[in-house]
């Protein structure tokens, strides 16, 4: 990633999430379309996951319900949980929400505590959990937090061939 390509996005990115000019983050790839929050929350840079686009489980509600994502996170290992805390032995995310209650945006917490997010065909950035949350464009509030145990192999291994859905549309 270019030195301009860095300063482009640390320009356009606040003006999009209000929180972003006040809190710091970190941009940490260059703009692609291979993938998009959810993916990129579930570790999968390779795929655009979204209810009836590209990339999504069979057999998971084509919508865009919390209970859907819930479900869809929960075929990896995840489960509900109470507290967006960093807890050792354990890989969080948050699903966001609007104010219809649609999933707009999920991010995942990095063994530091902070959380990473990727911004639609965007960048990927480090941020503070509320920091994408806000009014809109903002992605409004987090909704749901999610949990697994990571692997002994590490998180990637969860995307290992046979590990992953073996029913995924493409």
């Amino acid at each position: 990633m270019t030195v301009e390509e860095i300063r482009l996005a640390r320009q356009l990115i606040p003006r999009f999430f209000a929180r972003l000019q006040q809190e710091a983050f970190e941009v940490k790839s260059p703009r692609t379309t291979a993938y998009n929050c959810i993916g990129w929350a579930v570790g999968d840079d390779q795929n655009w996951w979204w209810p009836g686009g590209r990339y999504w489980p069979d057999g998971i509600r084509s919508d865009e319900s919390i209970a859907a994502f819930a479900h869809a996170f929960g075929n990896l290992g995840y489960e509900r949980c109470d507290s967006a805390e960093f807890e050792l032995g354990f890989e969080k995310v948050a699903l966001y929400v609007d104010d219809r209650l649609s999933v707009t945006h999920a991010v995942r917490q990095l063994p530091d505590g902070r959380w990473t997010s990727k911004l639609g065909p965007q960048w990927d950035i480090n941020h503070s959990l509320e920091a994408v949350s806000g009014p809109q464009p903002g992605l409004l509030r987090v909704a749901q937090i999610m949990r697994r145990p990571v692997p002994v192999e590490g998180p990637a291994s969860w995307l290992a061939p046979g590990r992953l859905w073996p029913a995924v549309r493409a």
